[in-house]
């Protein structure tokens, strides 16, 4: 059975900002590596980490909008994440060198993944 066009440009899209946002993290660690060293290199590679994680974590979000999982435990999950990350994140930063600025940056990788792919779309939209 295939896919209605616009299922499939959205998991097109999606393919393309997962692809994208490995590019992005590998990128920007190695930049931050030789900029700052291994704590500027290990503190991107961490952002662009969780970046990616809620990523994955909003893309199961839309799904459970599709009908695929039940809402309210999506919803659940939702509050646990950032929960977590936040944790996960004082810990690393408080208790580490690495370096904080690197870290928000990374975090910014899966933005300019999606802003990439968004202006692909509207460029090579079918009309």
């Amino acid at each position: 059975m295939t896919k209605p066009p616009d299922e499939l440009v959205y998991h097109r899209a999606v393919r393309r900002t997962g692809i994208l946002i490995l590019a992005f993290a590998a990128a920007g660690t190695a930049a931050a590596f030789a900029w700052r060293g291994w704590t500027g290199g290990a503190g991107f590679a961490l952002g662009a980490a969780a970046s990616w994680l809620n990523f994955r974590w909003f893309k199961q979000v839309a799904d459970a909008f599709g009908g695929k999982r039940p809402r309210l435990l999506m919803m659940g999950f939702g509050a646990l994440r950032y929960l977590l990350l936040a944790a996960g994140a004082y810990v690393i930063l408080r208790f580490t060198p690495i370096s904080l600025p690197a870290a928000l940056a990374g975090l910014f990788v899966a933005v300019a993944a999606v802003i990439v792919v968004a202006v692909f779309e509207l460029a090579y939209a079918r009309k």
